[in-house]
């Protein structure tokens, strides 16, 4: 009875498998990123909660995990850079404001001390 079993089995497992004579089952292809990120304009925050990236039989696939961190990476840089280049063009106008000597005179020329 055990051995007529195995024989089913290995019988159904080669059907289902192809018998190792038939066509071999074509690749699949890898799942995508549906959305990527903009390619022409900065990431928004929308952008960010819309994202939503391709599963693998192990998690996350690491190509497109580590394309999506690259770019908001390089992203977070580039606005930290404008954000430090505005904070000392700020400091430099407000410098220069207080040293003026004129800055606590009226406007008909005399002191206001």
């Amino acid at each position: 009875m055990a051995v007529a079993m195995v024989v089913v089995v290995a019988a159904v497992t080669l059907v289902v498998v192809g018998g190792g004579d038939g066509e071999v089952l074509p690749e699949a292809a890898p799942e995508g990123l549906v959305d990527p990120l903009p390619e022409t304009r900065p990431v928004g925050r929308a952008d960010v909660e819309a994202l939503r990236l391709p599963v693998a039989a192990r998690g996350y696939r690491m190509a497109d995990v580590d394309d999506v961190l690259a770019r908001l990476g390089a992203e977070l840089a580039e606005r930290d850079a404008r954000i430090a280049e505005l904070e000392a063009a700020l400091a430099g106008a407000q410098a220069q404001a207080v040293s003026r000597p004129d800055l606590f005179k009226k406007p008909g020329g005399e002191d206001e001390r």
